[in-house]
């Protein structure tokens, strides 16, 4: 692999945001896209040129445009957005903000940029982001969307959002399993890395191993394989799309899979510990959006334990 330069404040940002993508060893599959935009902002600054005003500015510019909805792919295999009426949430806002932060990080870390060099990202306004509120399917709900999804054209959609439901796994984690990850012996899929780029195993249940047989291919292909590409999954969108019509789900996506998954632990006695350990959490933080939901199980044990006390 070529050295990386040493101390080059004349290095273009477009130039540092590739070196960083050729030695990016997550599994964040959003990061080329977020990182693809800020290399048309900020691209043809030098790292001795680039300052937080440009970053802010950009910040700026980005939260004034409408988010967009993953549609699936065109035919050549390039993703395809529409717009939405709404602007881009803080969440997204900050991982945009998060995105373009790494790279000049691993850029300081790694001795590219100048001696006291400024990170172009410290005095950037981490967005508050709302939490409280999770979508998740009541009963009615989720049997609705199970019902529908098992009449899909396309046949391992109910085998994927069932997965979804029951293991908390991302989209993109599901949609990179392939055959040879499935340990059918111990029930367990293996996912390798997370979005975080931690080691993860999702535990399976007997419903989604039965489903699995019944698909079963060979080891290396993708479970959810295109049939027009199969190195590539399979884009649902139409398929997801139509199936909440059905099941009549309005202001669900399938994110909300993995917050229903969480939420039925929490519901159920789970702690927020074990909830953050099944959906990969880095941080407490993030499962805490969950807490009113174990308000239950947290009045059980105080009074199982010290309910005696006088």
């Amino acid at each position: 692999m070529t050295p990386l330069p040493m101390r080059e404040g004349a290095l273009l940002v477009a130039a540092l945001i590739d070196l960083y993508m050729a030695h990016y060893a997550g599994r964040d599959t959003t990061r080329v896209q977020r990182l693809s935009w800020w290399r048309e902002r900020l691209g043809t600054l030098t790292l001795q040129d680039v300052t937080d005003d440009h970053v802010h500015e950009a910040m700026e510019e980005l939260a004034q445009q409408p988010a967009r909805h993953f549609m699936g792919l065109d035919a050549a295999n390039k993703p395809i957005f529409k717009a939405k009426r709404e602007p881009l949430r803080p969440a997204t806002l900050n991982r945009y903000s998060a995105a373009i932060a790494a790279v000049f990080t691993w850029a300081i870390k790694r001795r590219i940029t100048p001696k006291g060099w400024m990170h172009p990202c410290r005095g950037i306004e981490v967005r508050v982001e709302n939490n409280g509120k999770v979508r998740f399917l009541s009963q009615d709900e989720r049997e609705r969307l199970l019902a529908a999804c098992k009449g899909s054209a396309w046949p391992k959609l109910y085998l994927l959002v069932l997965a979804a439901l029951t293991t908390g796994a991302r989209r993109g984690e599901l949609l990179g399993l392939r055959w040879r990850d499935i340990d059918f012996a111990h029930s367990v899929a293996h996912i390798g890395r997370s979005k975080n780029n931690d080691p993860k195993v999702l535990p399976l249940v007997p419903a989604v191993i039965g489903e699995l047989r019944g698909h079963q291919a060979g080891g290396d292909e993708l479970v959810f394989a295109s049939s027009r590409l199969p190195s590539a999954p399979f884009s649902f969108q139409a398929q997801w799309v139509a199936a909440l019509k059905v099941a009549r789900l309005r202001s669900f996506t399938f994110h909300d899979l993995r917050h229903s998954c969480a939420s039925y632990l929490a519901q159920n006695g789970a702690t927020l510990l074990e909830i953050g350990d099944l959906l990969g959490h880095r941080s407490l933080v993030v499962t805490k959006r969950y807490a009113h939901l174990c308000a239950a199980h947290r009045t059980a044990l105080v009074n199982r334990v010290l309910g005696d006390l006088r």
